[in-house]
């Protein structure tokens, strides 16, 4: 499986943005939009974005794997957020930012605990050994997904820690108009991040599963490649999204040679997001099994059951299952 980049903090726009003030489509209740002009960004050519890969951004909740009591974990995403007093301070500094003052954080006193398991995300700024908040004020971190723990209990259905292996999809390795669904050893996932995505998973855009029959998923980052992207210009990938069938996503991440991730969003060039017929759910799907394995044998039984009766985005094109 091919190292792309991590995605351990917020990802910058391909273009220059600006703020009007408009209803947000993205978030009910913010009452300005953040759109991309046509200018590229400084980030994104300081990271040379015209030899960078270009993948779909999937719509779902980050995870990330890395070691845990000796083995490899499931970590689900946990930002560490500053306290009612200290976000009041810190928005009425940022409403008031012309006076050209620096924002200081007491990071031991401002933000709210976190359990002792938790960790600070990588590459986020650092000041005598604390972790620093981002623009947002938001401290990025991961928590581990424990077996029992209700609150991440749509993580721990796609890992099984026995036999330590998560529920994958992604491209089938021989042919590229293929998904396939496997299960792969969080061994070989060590160090990456994720996409958790299906039935109660941000709004489920996809359309997996059904309050009955719930199906999640893991989605390696930059795990699907886009092949026919158009020229880097705002009206070109405008023009991409809306008349496209690969264009039906929520967005493209271009993973860069020096690490740095860069995204456009739908909502950057004011278009919809979610959207019926998604370009994921237009490709066939293969299950592969291991059937040497009596646990697995009987989860992915049940899964190509459950594939097939509730997700018709998949179920209409094919699936097949394979040992």
């Amino acid at each position: 499986m091919r190292r792309l980049g991590s995605v351990q903090r917020k990802m910058p726009c391909v273009f220059v943005t600006e703020v009007k003030e408009e209803p947000s489509t993205k978030r009910e209740h913010q009452p300005f939009k953040v759109l991309a002009t046509e200018t590229l960004s400084h980030k994104a050519l300081d990271a040379d974005i015209y030899s960078a890969l270009p993948t779909e951004k999937v719509d779902g909740t980050c995870c990330y794997i890395t070691t845990y009591k000796g083995q490899p974990y499931l970590w689900a995403r946990l930002d560490r957020k500053p306290n009612k007093l200290a976000e009041k301070k810190f928005k009425n500094y940022l409403q008031s930012k012309q006076n050209s003052k620096e924002f200081f954080w007491n990071v031991e006193e401002d933000f709210k605990p976190v359990p002792e398991c938790w960790i600070p995300a990588k590459e986020i700024e650092q000041l005598n050994g604390n972790p620093m908040p981002d623009e947002n004020g938001h401290i990025p971190g991961w928590v581990p997904v424990e077996k029992h723990n209700k609150q991440y209990c749509w993580h721990s259905s796609v890992v099984n820690y026995e036999f330590e292996v998560a529920l994958i999809l992604q491209h089938h390795p021989d042919d590229p108009g293929l998904l396939e669904i496997s299960a792969v050893p969080l061994s070989d996932l060590l160090e990456q991040t994720l996409e958790l995505i299906g039935t109660n998973i941000n709004g489920n855009p996809y359309g997996l599963g059904s309050k009955k029959h719930p199906l999640h998923l893991l989605i390696p980052h930059g795990a699907f490649q886009i092949r026919n992207l158009p020229t880097l210009k705002h009206n070109d990938l405008l023009s991409w999204f809306e008349g496209c069938r690969e264009g039906k996503i929520e967005g493209i991440v271009w993973h860069c040679n020096d690490g740095c991730l860069i995204k456009v969003h739908r909502h950057h060039l004011g278009l919809c997001w979610p959207i019926p017929d998604t370009y994921m759910n237009s490709k066939p799907v293969i299950i592969n099994m291991n059937l040497n394995n009596s646990l697995l044998t009987k989860t992915w039984r049940q899964l190509c059951k459950y594939i097939w009766i509730i997700s018709p985005p998949f179920s209409k094109n094919k699936i097949k299952s394979i040992s």
